[in-house]
């Protein structure tokens, strides 16, 4: 088994190792830099209050991909986020260059943007997905293939 995070070195070694992907997720969701951070700590605090343990750093990352992708959904369907202009939000420059591909896929409704990053960014197999989507892999499967079309049609 993993580390049982008893002491902050291994807190260290975990955030340092995985902080960030976990930017990456939540980037991907909140298009802005000081949401992003605030649920990367969130993320972390999650781990730390949790008490959780790891067979492997892929369970790990696993782990934390999937509950940043939750905090971040979360944040997003809070009353005072549907207060915020958007479209200011996401007029702030991002922090890292954003491509065609990457933009297409950002685009992707929330269902179809989990299993393409999964899949193409953190090369996570249909099985791995449907476990860590808690769905059957034919859903996984079907979603990758829709998405697929989508980002056919939008690039």
């Amino acid at each position: 088994m993993g580390p049982d995070l008893s002491t902050d070195g291994e807190l260290t070694d975990i955030y340092n190792r995985q902080v960030d992907a976990v930017y990456r997720v939540c980037y991907a969701f909140m298009k802005n830099p000081a949401d992003t951070e605030d649920l990367v700590q969130e993320t972390f605090l999650k781990l730390l209050t949790s008490g959780r343990r790891f067979d492997s750093q892929d369970h790990e990352r696993a782990w934390l991909i999937v509950t940043a992708s939750n905090a971040c959904k979360d944040a997003l369907k809070h009353w005072w986020r549907r207060r915020e202009d958007l479209e200011a939000c996401q007029a702030q420059a991002p922090p890292f260059e954003v491509d065609g591909v990457l933009s297409a896929v950002l685009a992707l409704p929330d269902r179809y943007k989990d299993v393409v990053y999964l899949h193409c960014c953190e090369g996570y197999s249909t099985p791995e997905i449907a476990r860590l989507l808690h769905c059957p892999q034919s859903t996984v499967r079907n979603r990758l293939a829709r998405a697929r079309r989508m980002l056919e049609k939008s690039l």
